[in-house]
């Protein structure tokens, strides 16, 4: 059967975003995601110079997902207060409904990769967190009160990684939005 093209590559991109949704975190080579796809590791490098480019479109799709459902909330909503819990609220449901993805954010696949990986999940935490201090300082203007949006922008950046960590370190049994809701209202009153 043949596919037609680019259908491949998408193949093995959900096929390791799949691999990395074990809850074992064994490590993942080309040679097992090879023999899930039933090709040869030879057939991976016809589409992926290596596994780190694998890991690259596994980290574009990522970006592309976000970002678009940032900005759409950033383009929708007038509310400072409102897009930071929309945003935080994404980003907790993207890694809820994309578990493999979840263990690429908080770098647990990219471990003994190349480091150029890690350096890009950062810049696209940086990306978060300005658009979160944005959201603050238009809260700040409706209000006529101080959120000290630097500090607090990190604080919810922190706060959505560790529900991340503690998702993927459960075994994916921890759900990030699990008592979301009245944490995020304690968390500096991002009421609903």
């Amino acid at each position: 059967m043949t596919t037609k093209p680019g259908e491949r590559k998408q193949q093995i991109l959900e096929t390791l975003a799949k691999m990395l949704e074990s809850p074992k975190r064994e490590k993942i080579t080309t040679a097992a995601l090879a023999a899930r796809l039933e090709v040869s590791e030879a057939a991976l490098y016809r589409h992926f110079a290596g596994k780190a480019q694998m890991f690259e479109g596994l980290i574009e799709f990522i970006e592309q997902s976000l970002f678009g459902l940032i900005n759409k909330i950033s383009n929708e909503e007038q509310d400072g207060l409102k897009q930071v819990r929309r945003v935080l609220t994404v980003m907790l449901l993207f890694a809820e409904k994309n578990p493999g993805m979840t263990r690429v954010l908080i770098g647990d696949a990219l471990v003994n990769e190349n480091e150029r990986l890690q350096i890009r999940i950062n810049q696209l935490f940086d990306r978060i967190e300005s658009t979160l201090k944005q959201s603050l300082r238009i809260a700040e203007t409706q209000a006529g009160r101080k959120y000290d949006p630097e500090s607090q922008a990190n604080l919810l950046l922190c706060f959505v990684i560790g529900r991340w960590h503690q998702f993927a370190k459960s075994g994916f049994k921890r759900k990030p939005m699990e008592y979301v809701q009245q944490q995020l209202t304690l968390l500096y009153g991002l009421e609903q």
